[in-house]
């Protein structure tokens, strides 16, 4: 069996058809990401984890506010967002974090406020986080000048140290896209590593290497649907099915073949999401 340890559900209007095509490669369960458009359609992904709780695959469900609406993490916004989380279909809060790329993004200061106020909830919920990490490094020369001299990743795992580790719960780098250094930081700090189509891409070595040597026990796939499909599959809509491309790839990285690559990463999912285990007895 695969997970789709990070999939964006709510995008597709023929959803019955995606989860179909992911059944038929193997899928098994999926994480929904519940960022919705923004605070007040976060909900999406938790509905349709309730709708999808005793089907193949199987559809759990995050709880966040993406770096890109952080200027939208009101008082009210972070309420609703924690009571959402405690819902027994949430696992995660997230995806959380910094995003330095776009010219539009909130300043650092909101986006860094959003991100400590969102660790601090999870952190009382006792749920790991789904981080999201864009760089200014490819951006627009405007963008890069509005965020200059500031590192995403620096100021990400410098948060990290102060307001999550210490409360030793674990978290997931999503789509990890850093380097080597940047994947030992975030290991060192509890988290895993998932892998989403943009490994596959011909140009992306540095991230090849790392998910060719990171900690069996530590690594994840995923789509980040209906973004960066795979290749073959490069340029088209990406969806759940498509991890399995994603899944051969990383298992060649590594020298294993796909089916140990699919059993290992069932079972990281499955000790950092115990709550996934019982499925729909925890509903």
């Amino acid at each position: 069996m695969l997970i789709d340890s990070h999939c964006h559900l709510d995008s597709y209007d023929d959803l019955p058809g995606v989860l179909a095509r992911a059944r038929q490669a193997g899928v098994g369960k999926l994480l929904a990401i519940g960022i919705g458009d923004g605070p007040e359609t976060m909900h999406r992904a938790l509905d349709l984890a309730h709708a999808h709780s005793q089907g193949l695959p199987e559809v759990w469900a995050s709880v966040g506010i993406h770096p890109q609406e952080a200027h939208r993490a009101t008082p009210d916004a972070l309420a609703r967002l924690r009571t959402l989380a405690q819902d027994p279909r949430c696992l995660a809060i997230g995806e959380i974090g910094l995003d330095y790329y776009h010219l539009d993004n909130p300043d650092i200061s909101i986006q860094q406020s959003a991100f400590i106020a969102q660790m601090r909830i999870a952190a009382t919920l006792g749920k790991p986080i789904l981080i999201h990490c864009r760089t200014s490094e490819l951006a627009t020369p405007a963008a890069r000048a509005k965020f200059a001299p500031a590192d995403a990743w620096e100021d990400l795992l410098a948060l990290i140290q102060q307001h999550w580790t210490p409360t030793g719960l674990p978290g997931i780098m999503h789509c990890f896209s850093g380097n080597q250094k940047q994947a030992e930081r975030s290991l060192s700090a509890g988290f895993y590593l998932s892998f989403a189509g943009n490994v596959t891409y011909p140009k992306s070595t540095v991230i090849q290497a790392v998910a060719a040597g990171a900690p069996v026990d530590r690594i994840l796939v995923e789509t980040d649907a209906p973004f960066l499909a795979p290749v073959p599959l490069r340029g088209s809509t990406n969806e759940p099915a498509f991890v399995a491309h994603t899944a051969q790839f990383v298992a060649a990285l590594r020298g294993v073949s796909a089916a140990q690559l699919a059993a290992s990463t069932t079972a990281n999912f499955g000790a950092l999401f115990p709550a996934s285990q019982a499925g729909s007895q925890h509903v």
